[in-house]
């Protein structure tokens, strides 16, 4: 079973977040090639602390807010299921973790960036594919921006 970042075994839930991200893709991949569930999570948490001991901070960050590929098909199967969003503007909001960018009207992000200007670029590179809008808010919620690439 792959695990993503909202379902992963709990020996990873005390990990910081690029550590535990790491070990859930070693371990996923682990699985893929034959390894049993018991024996890839305790090695891949092993060789996630080493590679973040050695990794430098734009390793770091770049696995930090990385989204695995499990929520990658979610969010194509929240727009098969759920085709009305692709009609829906993007929004760029505050996010525990940084900024968001989700549809209105979704149910979860579809990314979620450290910072504001990341979170935009890829709102615009959503947005401009889907020919709709971009509506940025400010930290309080309120909208700072608004954007149409409506056709």
């Amino acid at each position: 079973m792959p695990w993503d970042t909202n379902d992963y075994p709990s020996s990873l839930k005390n990990l910081d977040t690029p550590v535990r991200k790491k070990a859930i893709d070693i371990a996923n991949a682990m699985t893929e090639e034959g390894y049993k569930e018991d024996q890839a999570i305790p090695i891949a948490i092993e060789q996630a602390k080493e590679w973040y001991d050695n990794a430098d901070q734009q390793e770091i960050r770049r696995m930090k807010q990385a989204s695995d590929q499990k929520l990658k098909d979610h969010d194509e199967e929240e727009y098969d299921s759920r085709p009305e969003l692709l009609d829906k503007g993007e929004h760029v909001v505050a996010h525990e973790n940084g900024w968001a960018v989700q549809a209105e009207d979704a149910k979860q992000a579809s990314d979620v960036f450290e910072n504001k200007p990341e979170a935009v670029k890829r709102a615009k590179e959503i947005a401009k594919n889907k020919g709709t809008q971009v509506i940025i808010h400010k930290q309080d919620g309120s909208i700072q921006e608004k954007t149409s690439y409506e056709q």
